[in-house]
């Protein structure tokens, strides 16, 4: 470590916790407000910007396991928010889309903080 920079270094990693910390305290109020995960809320705006998807598509661009994908999406479709269709000319792939209340619930929730952060950023 270079000499000096020990003050700097403390203040990224105090950064990066302030970061996490608020990242959770938007997942908790996404959680009270709209009865949903970051992650859940994160399957229904990409569905509405993507259009169906498969699971595999959704866990690459969400970085998470398949498994975990699946956790996800069966509790979003226990709650009647998505539904599994199968893929016109391949019935082994299922695709992931949003139900009517899936859509309507979709296009009200806040945007995540990482975005309302990157904007500020941007502005920068």
């Amino acid at each position: 470590m270079i000499p000096g920079n020990e003050d700097v270094i403390k203040d990224i990693v105090e950064s990066i916790r302030r970061l996490v910390r608020a990242e959770y305290l938007d997942s908790l109020k996404m959680s009270k407000q709209f009865g949903l995960t970051g992650p859940q809320s994160l399957v229904l705006r990409l569905l509405i910007k993507e259009g169906a998807l498969s699971s595999a598509d959704l866990s690459r661009q969400m970085y998470v396991t398949p498994s975990n994908i699946t956790g996800i999406i069966d509790r979003l479709k226990k709650k009647g928010f998505v539904e599994r269709i199968r893929k016109p000319g391949d019935r082994r792939v299922a695709l992931i889309t949003l139900t009517e209340s899936g859509r309507k619930l979709g296009k009200t929730i806040p945007d995540p903080i990482e975005k309302k952060l990157i904007n500020q950023l941007a502005d920068l």
